[in-house]
């Protein structure tokens, strides 16, 4: 973090990544609190000589008599090994700002076999990041660190109080066998249900007697012997028919269903759902399951759904997975988050998966060809489609995994015409990386590498191209925000509307969330300002599903709009959204 960054920080309020304390002659108690959660989430910073007075963060600094001994206290806590029950290391920065010092500390997200970080040698004392706060975690959120750190995958666990010769689905291994020798017709051929399963460690000798694993009772055991070992649902697919902005968790589903089989007939369910649904009819081989005719986005639906069932926690009997179509998106939620991040899953390379025997049983019979492809083909897929990129929200805090395919056209008729009038020749994959900026205010190179299907270096070369085109501007290495000058002229077009636009026929689609929005808006004011008066305190949630969304539908405007990130910023609202508002009333 550079010293502009600190300040641009400074000026907002705490975020995810980012907690203040004042300690100003000692190190606060709840500064550990704070480490355990940085490091059993994603990391982030802490900072030193900053307190908050009425919501506003006040740069106090460190006393200087008591620097030095702030400093060393803090790290040889963290490096002691008995503070914490593994050790921490971080680096400390120091910041001169009016007059103070502040000491900043980078505390990095520990590694999977480290978590959970807790305190004072008390598995209890663990703390996870929400939103800007730091909470201790459940009993169930506890046992799902634990899962995930052990040296032997939960999957490949021997279970004892099942007989081998009872508790599989003869119709399954059927199947399965059918589509393994069809794909390796040069293995060995065998026809006993124990001895192929044995073949390939799905049943192995445990002190004696023959005994499965739990991969092999939820790959191909009966329904009994799955509730067994899985009281809960393997998948909830439910199919709702709305736009997801309408939909409200208290409204009933149009089509439900709830597998409780093991996770290869649940998959051929799935699919005989997904059939019903697609967008054009197409045909499968009933034996096989393989695509005679592809609908579009097959290979989107395939990679996401296949990704939920090998991925998910199976350990986790309190949280199901689910997928939910709706009119303009599906969703796929996954109890269990990923163990990298959403751009280290974009990267062409083999990657540690938490039920290694479940993929590589997917693995033999092609259904998930090559490791680390998946998420890479669903997002090039999408984007042929001509969508915006899916979305991937990996919950480190919560230990839970979506992908969302958003059916939004990626450039509109209005981005189109915009880019006509930037006054520069832009290729094909600057001009998504360019059109995602423009609606979106900034983009990241995992956002440039999930439109344009490129590397990490390839995504960074272009933002450079259109930074040097003063289309974009830098805000940090890895993030760049659309030019003033093009946000003015975007903004600009975008508020052409006016109130004499207003009629039933043209009055825009309004959210719940943006509703309360203009609802809580009065005047002119800051985005912190506005986030109190409703009471949240997620700054992104808020920006993506709250303030986006207003200024997309012409309902608010900054009122600054040639600088979108002034510390002056405030919004208000349009002509459009005030005769809304009255119409209300």
């Amino acid at each position: 973090m550079t010293k502009d960054e600190l300040i641009a920080r400074l000026k907002g309020y705490e975020w995810t990544d980012f907690e203040c304390k004042k300690a100003r002659a000692n190190v606060p108690k709840d500064a550990y609190l704070t480490v355990s959660a940085f490091a059993n989430t994603t990391g982030g910073w802490l900072l030193f000589g900053v307190s908050e007075s009425d919501g506003q963060l006040e740069v106090t600094g460190v006393d200087p008599k008591a620097f030095d001994r702030v400093q060393n206290d803090f790290l040889s806590a963290l490096r002691g090994g008995q503070k914490l029950n593994h050790i921490i290391s971080v680096e400390p920065k120091v910041f001169d700002l009016d007059g103070h010092r502040i000491l900043a500390f980078y505390v990095p997200e520990a590694p999977r076999q480290h978590k959970p970080i807790y305190l004072n040698g008390n598995l209890r004392d663990t703390y996870v990041r929400r939103a800007a706060s730091d909470e201790r975690v459940t009993d169930a959120e506890l046992q799902r660190f634990l899962r995930d750190n052990s040296l032997r995958p939960w999957d490949s666990e021997v279970v004892t109080d099942f007989d081998v010769t009872r508790c599989f689905d003869e119709e399954t291994v059927r199947w399965y066998r059918e589509q393994f020798y069809r794909r390796e017709p040069e293995q060995r051929h065998i026809d006993n249900i124990v001895d192929f399963l044995r073949e390939w460690n799905f049943i192995v000798e445990h002190d004696g007697p023959l005994r499965p694993t739990r991969a092999a009772i939820l790959l191909f055991g009966t329904d009994h012997a799955v509730r067994q070992l899985l009281p809960r649902p393997v998948l909830d697919y439910q199919r709702i028919d709305t736009r997801f902005e309408n939909w409200s968790s208290d409204d009933r589903w149009h089509d439900r269903l709830v597998f409780e089989e093991n996770i290869f007939k649940a998959w051929r369910g799935l699919v005989a759902k997904y059939m019903r649904l697609a967008e054009h009819p197409f045909s499968l081989d009933p034996a096989t399951l393989r695509r005679n005719d592809d609908p579009p986005d097959y290979i989107s639906f395939r990679e996401a759904a296949i990704n939920l069932l090998i991925h998910q926690d199976y350990g986790d009997h309190f949280r199901k997975a689910a997928i939910k179509f709706f009119t303009d998106r599906t969703l796929f939620w996954n109890p269990g988050d990923a163990f990298y991040t959403e751009s280290e899953l974009l990267d062409p390379s083999e990657k540690e998966v938490r039920n290694p025997s479940i993929v590589k049983a997917f693995r033999r019979i092609g259904m998930s060809d090559q490791a680390g492809s998946g998420i890479r083909a669903i997002f090039r897929n999408w984007r042929d489609l001509g969508h915006v990129p899916p979305e991937i929200t990996n919950d480190r805090s919560r230990k839970s995994f979506e992908i969302a395919l958003i059916k939004q056209t990626l450039i509109t008729e209005k981005q189109k015409k915009f880019l006509q009038t930037v006054g520069v020749k832009l290729s094909a994959e600057e001009a998504d990386a360019f059109a995602f900026a423009a609606e979106h205010g900034e983009v990241d190179i995992t956002d440039i590498r999930g439109l344009v299907n490129v590397t990490a270096s390839k995504a960074k070369s272009l933002a450079d191209g259109l930074v040097r085109q003063q289309l974009l501007e830098v805000v940090s290495d890895t993030r760049f925000q659309l030019a003033p000058a093009m946000r003015a002229r975007y903004n600009h077009d975008q508020s052409i509307r006016t109130a004499a636009d207003v009629t039933p026929e043209v009055t825009p689609e309004v959210t719940p969330e943006v509703r309360r929005m203009l609802s809580a808006l009065t005047g002119e004011m800051s985005r912190a300002e506005i986030m109190a008066a409703m009471g949240l305190k997620d700054e992104k949630h808020f920006r993506e599903h709250y303030q986006q969304s207003a200024i997309h539908a012409g309902l608010i405007e900054m009122t600054i709009p040639d600088k979108p990130r002034s510390k002056s910023q405030k919004y208000r609202l349009t002509a459009l959204g005030k005769t809304l508002m009255e119409n209300q009333q």
